[in-house]
C-alpha cells in the first residue's frame, strides 16, 4: 500500500488549509481511512476517520474545525481544515484504519502544516 500526502504548508492562525491523500490499493472503497498527525516531540495521534459508509469521527482537538471526506472514484481522503490554530502544526499522514481502530503497517512520507503568524 502507498499514501502520497499533499497540500500542506504554511498558514496564518485562523486559517485553512485542505491536503489530501492518494492511495493506491486496491478495492479503496472498501477501506476505513483516516488522518493522524505527528508534532515535534510528540506521539503520532488519530486525527480524523471516515468508514466505507462515510461516518466520520474526529479528536475533540479538531471537532468543529476539521472535516475529513474521501473520492472512491480517485482513491483519494481529503482533510479540510479550517480555523487552525499553533497547535495544529504538525506532519499529516494518512493511512487505512483497521477493524481494531489501529492504522494499517505501511505510512507515507506525509505533508507537513505549519501554523504561524
Amino acid at each position: 500500500v502507498q499514501f502520497v500526502e499533499s497540500g500542506g504548508g504554511l498558514v496564518q492562525p485562523g486559517g485553512s488549509l485542505r491536503v489530501s491523500c492518494a492511495v493506491s490499493i486496491r478495492l479503496f472503497r472498501f477501506f476505513s481511512m483516516a488522518w493522524y498527525r505527528q508534532a515535534p516531540g510528540k506521539q503520532r495521534e488519530l486525527v480524523a476517520s471516515i468508514t466505507v459508509g462515510e461516518r466520520t469521527n474526529y479528536a475533540d482537538s479538531v471537532k468543529g474545525r476539521f472535516t475529513i471526506s474521501r473520492d472512491n472514484a480517485k482513491n483519494t481522503v481529503y482533510l479540510q481544515m479550517n480555523s487552525l490554530k499553533l497547535e495544529d502544526t504538525a506532519v499529516y499522514f494518512c493511512n487505512i484504519l483497521r477493524n481494531d481502530g489501529a492504522p494499517g503497517r505501511d505510512w507515507g512520507q506525509g505533508t507537513q502544516v505549519t501554523v504561524s503568524s
